[in-house]
C-alpha cells in the first residue's frame, strides 16, 4: 500500500469542460474534510466537485460522491482508479467546470477516470508504513545498551521510576527483530508490550 508524497494538480480539457484533478496527501478523516472545503472555496465557480478519499492502514475510511453528476459517473470512478493503485491517505477531486456540450454517461466516466490517471502519473509515491508503539520495562542496569538499540526509532515517552519505561514508535516490520535483539541485550530481563496505533 502507498500514499503519495505532495499535493498534484492536473488540468485537461473535454469538449469544452475544464476537468481539473487534486491528488492531496491525507492522514485522518478531518484532513480529508478540510482540504475538500478549501478546494471548493477556490473554485466556487466550478459545475462540480466530485471526489473520492481512501484512508488507513487498511483502507478503513472511504468515501466517493457524484457532486451532482449522473450516478456512478464520476465519484466511484475515481474511487475505483484510486483503488487500482492501491493507494490510502490520499484525497483525489475533480473539479468540472461545464464547457456546454454534454459527455453522456460514458464521456463522463472516461472524461472523470482519464483526469485521476493524468494526475497520478505525475505523482511521487510513498510506501504506508504501519507503526505500533511498544512499551519497554528495563532496568537501569540496561539503559546504555537499549538506547543504542532505539537510536533509530521515536521515543515517545519516558519515565524514570524503579525501573526505566519506554513507549516507542516502531515500523511494524521492525518489531520481531528488535524485540529479539532488546531481550538478547538484557538478557531477557525486559518487559516488551506491543500496542496496535
Amino acid at each position: 500500500m502507498k500514499t503519495i508524497e505532495q499535493n498534484v494538480i492536473c488540468e485537461q480539457t473535454i469538449n469544452k469542460s475544464r476537468f481539473i484533478c487534486q491528488l492531496i496527501p491525507v492522514a485522518s478523516l478531518a484532513e480529508a474534510k478540510s482540504a475538500l472545503s478549501a478546494i471548493k472555496k477556490e473554485h466556487p465557480t466550478a459545475t462540480h466537485h466530485c471526489y473520492a478519499y481512501i484512508i488507513g492502514a487498511n483502507q478503513s475510511q472511504a468515501k466517493f460522491s457524484d457532486d451532482g453528476e449522473p450516478s456512478n459517473t464520476a465519484g466511484s470512478v475515481i474511487y475505483g482508479v484510486l483503488g487500482k493503485h492501491d493507494l490510502s491517505n490520499i484525497l483525489a477531486v475533480v473539479i468540472r467546470y461545464y464547457g456546454g456540450i454534454k459527455l453522456g454517461a460514458g464521456g463522463l466516466v472516461r472524461a472523470y477516470s482519464s483526469s485521476v490517471a493524468l494526475a497520478l502519473e505525475k505523482a511521487v509515491f510513498l510506501p504506508i508504513i504501519n507503526y505500533v508503539i511498544l512499551t519497554l520495562t528495563f532496568a537501569y542496569s540496561h539503559h546504555h545498551s537499549v538506547m543504542k538499540l532505539l537510536e533509530n526509532y521515536e521515543i515517545i515517552d519516558k519515565v524514570f521510576e524503579s525501573d526505566i519505561n519506554l513507549s516507542v514508535r516502531v515500523p511494524k516490520d521492525d518489531v520481531e527483530l528488535l524485540s529479539a535483539l532488546l531481550s538478547d541485550q538484557s538478557k531477557n530481563q525486559i518487559i516488551i508490550k506491543q500496542n496496535e496505533q
